[in-house]
């Protein structure tokens, strides 16, 4: 039998291409990724062996993903469109990379995902799986079988006795990792109206969140968390702490309308407390500590490097580039910035760096101030001098 490795995550569409695979001929043998997914390791294993894959490989990369992954994104300072921080978009490049590994122990010449034939995902599995591993073939059971919604295919699942946890008044697709939940489909799809409250995950509605305020501590170096509340943790306890502390206040739900890689747009429901709190802290500690031309430009900078993430171009040369210049930038990122959490509110409360640009002797306008006044005349002339007619 042809053998093929299935990305697996135990949702419906993976589910279902196991035994769609299967019926085609195909050995199907299961890698699942955890980056901190719904499903535990036990869990993953019970289903995908129900659902007929003759093998499963389940490899904890929450670690990997933290540090290699999500730690660049952070001190690129990538939001897609503004309001995503990337957390399923990261996770790709990670998952197809292993994915390939595991087909090249098994001497596999296929590998497989389930992802939608409008989707980004498919995008950013076949660019990863095209540069890393141009040999093996890619099969994409969405764009080819015969089913047509969500709805149709819980139908083929308990025609099947497929276990699946999916229900028809429920039929989110949901992908959860350690730097955010992503959901759509469903009720989603009604622009007119408000999220439901059962399409969040695990951030709690701002009428649900504590009525004080919540303060927090984040220390920087070099652009990368180290000490959180003045303890040294590494960046995967750091991200799991906050996680729980911004979801308790309502931090992180955003709503977006966003432009997919195949041209349409979607609506996303994400959930990202860690994210936004550590995003939102180290912009504050950049605006400290980095000039006025760099941090302008990183800006620009921010936005292809969110752009490539978005789009599955991880491991191209382009994002190697800004990486670098990325990693110049944050040498001087020393720092420790205090926020309060509130009712899904994050407020700077505190900086402090060794490494700060800002001199209180030139800003003041009280005593002390040894900024010369009188060089503002000359300075303003020579600004205005190539308009002036």
């Amino acid at each position: 039998m042809k053998k093929v490795v299935l990305a697996y995550s135990g949702g419906l569409d993976t589910s279902c291409c196991i035994q769609w695979l299967k019926d085609k001929g195909f050995d199907v043998i299961c890698f699942s990724a955890n980056l901190g997914s719904e499903f535990s390791p036990d869990d993953l294993k019970k289903r995908a062996k129900a659902s007929g894959a003759s093998k499963i490989y389940i490899k904890d990369l929450r670690n990997e993903f933290a540090q290699d992954y999500i730690l660049p994104s952070l001190k690129a300072g990538a939001v897609y469109e503004g309001k995503y921080l990337l957390s399923t978009s990261l996770g790709r490049p990670l998952i197809a990379k292993h994915l390939i590994e595991v087909a090249k122990n098994e001497h596999a010449e296929y590998v497989a995902h389930g992802c939608t034939g409008k989707g980004n995902d498919q995008v950013r599995f076949e660019i990863t799986t095209a540069i890393l591993a141009p040999a093996i073939k890619t099969v994409a059971p969405l764009r080819q079988w015969e089913l047509y919604s969500r709805e149709e295919e819980i139908e083929y699942a308990k025609i099947n006795h497929i276990p699946i946890k999916t229900s028809k008044e429920k039929v989110y697709s949901i992908d959860k990792n350690i730097w955010g939940v992503s959901v759509e489909g469903g009720a989603l799809e009604d622009l007119s109206r408000e999220p439901l409250e059962n399409s969040y995950y695990f951030v709690k509605p701002l009428n649900k969140t504590p009525n004080k305020e919540t303060s927090v501590e984040i220390e920087f170096k070099e652009g990368a968390p180290v000490r959180l509340g003045g303890r040294n943790l590494d960046f995967l306890g750091i991200i799991e702490k906050l996680n729980a502390l911004g979801a308790l206040c309502g931090i992180g739900r955003t709503d977006n309308i966003e432009d997919r890689v195949v041209g349409i747009k979607s609506r996303e429901i994400y959930e990202a407390p860690a994210a936004w709190i550590l995003h939102a802290a180290h912009r504050e500690l950049e605006s400290l500590t980095i000039d006025r031309e760099t941090l302008f430009y990183k800006e620009l900078v921010a936005q292809k490097y969110s752009q490539l993430i978005y789009q599955g171009f991880w491991f191209t040369p382009l994002k190697n580039a800004l990486d670098a210049f990325v990693n110049v930038t944050q040498k001087p990122v020393n720092g420790l910035i205090r926020l309060k959490l509130y009712k899904g509110n994050i407020v700077i409360s505190g900086r402090k760096s060794a490494r700060s640009l800002y001199k209180k002797e030139f800003a003041t306008y009280g005593k002390g101030d040894t900024f010369d006044r009188t060089l503002a005349e000359g300075f303003i002339k020579l600004l205005a001098m190539p308009y002036m007619k």
